[in-house]
């Protein structure tokens, strides 16, 4: 007996080597790796990033090259590789752009939140990179993007602003929120001195760290060095907007320019820490606010959509202005005086559909005959 026809897949990430991108590549091919019943083919840097059983793996290591190699092969390169591998029942790009192929069906990831960065003067001088990809996919989201049946998002808010962007129906957009394991918090911050006030993340000029620098000079000028400190996953050295910073704020004694963390040194800072502070300009998620909410202790965010949909289901939340440095500094006070009475639950809420809580789920959505979007 002949057995079943499997259906082609191809899952294009040529760009994608490192960080939360690369988590996302990994726990998709994971996925598609034990399903028996499709044929996978996936496009990629190198395999040794994301290499499991079961698929079939093209290397394109040139297209990182530059910008004009990238688009190359997004429109040109990935046309004559979907035209070998004939016939693809869903072609699925998982870094933001939508290529020009020959598929029954395509669909494209949007990692990125950049196109709703507001972009400062300040940033083309910290990294130039930054500011400039954000204005590049305004564009590259647009190119193509009526080929997608669907468009894969991990926030409700990325849905509402991409859908008015693009001036497509909301109904086109699969939300799925990014999985991860929730850790295991041991809460050690009542043998700590004073209270830590703790920002995890890359040095990167969007995170905004100056914000929170700014607000620990505020409250060390007006409480004193002994009061509390603050804790960042910046060390000084990594780029200019490091060194910038530590420039700036690196002889406030409040403030310990720790570096890289660990996952579990990052862990154990968590349970050491009073409180989280996240004021990011944008983000597409926020994993630090998801790791941190089972602490169920303070967290301070930039008042910004990610940062109310990040913390669904938290406990003691206060959202402020993203760049009012004596609005946060404010709120960090009331924690040091032990004064909770502006934190308040977020409401746990769930995405209107499509919604896709996980792999499976979301292919049920992209490789359904019938569809459930709006065409």
């Amino acid at each position: 007996m002949a057995e079943p026809v499997r259906r082609s897949i191809v899952v294009s990430a040529v760009n994608i080597r490192r960080g939360g991108t690369l988590t996302v590549l990994r726990d998709c091919l994971r996925y598609l790796s034990g399903r028996k019943d499709l044929q996978v083919t996936a496009l990629v840097h190198k395999r040794s990033l994301c290499d499991f059983p079961g698929i079939r793996y093209i290397e394109i290591p040139w297209s990182i090259d530059s910008w004009f190699k990238r688009l190359k092969c997004e429109y040109r390169t990935m046309r004559g590789i979907s035209e070998e591998l004939q016939p693809v029942d869903l072609w699925l790009s998982l870094h933001d752009t939508t290529p020009n192929v020959v598929a029954k069906r395509q669909a494209v990831y949007c990692q990125t939140s950049f196109p709703f960065l507001k972009v400062q003067l300040k940033d083309f001088r910290m990294d130039a990179k930054i500011p400039l990809f954000a204005l590049f996919t305004k564009y590259a989201y647009r190119k193509n993007v009526r080929r997608n049946r669907y468009l894969i998002v991990q926030q409700q808010w990325l849905r509402e602003g991409l859908a008015h962007k693009l001036h497509l129906p909301e109904s086109r957009f699969v939300v799925a929120p990014p999985a991860f394991d929730s850790p295991v918090l041991t809460d050690t911050s009542a043998a700590e001195p004073v209270p830590i006030f703790l920002f995890p993340s890359s040095p990167d000029c969007h995170k905004n760290f100056e914000t929170l620098c700014a607000a620990a000079a505020l409250l060390e000028k007006r409480l004193g060095p002994e009061a509390f400190r603050v804790v960042l996953t910046v060390k000084g050295d990594e780029n200019r907007y490091a060194a910038w910073l530590k420039k700036h704020w690196g002889s406030l004694q409040t403030v310990e320019f720790h570096g890289y963390m660990p996952k579990e040194e990052l862990y154990a800072y968590y349970g050491r820490s009073a409180c989280l502070v996240f004021p990011s300009r944008v983000e597409t998620w926020g994993l630090p606010i998801s790791e941190f909410k089972p602490s169920g202790k303070p967290i301070i965010l930039a008042d910004l959509p990610y940062a109310h949909e990040s913390a669904a289901g938290a406990d003691k939340v206060v959202f402020t202005p993203v760049t009012d440095e004596a609005a946060l500094a404010r709120q960090m006070e009331l924690i040091i005086q032990g004064n909770l009475s502006n934190f308040a639950p977020v409401k746990p809420s769930l995405p209107e559909p499509p919604y896709a809580p996980d792999w499976e789920s979301l292919f049920a959505v992209l490789l359904d005959d019938e569809g459930i979007a709006a065409r």
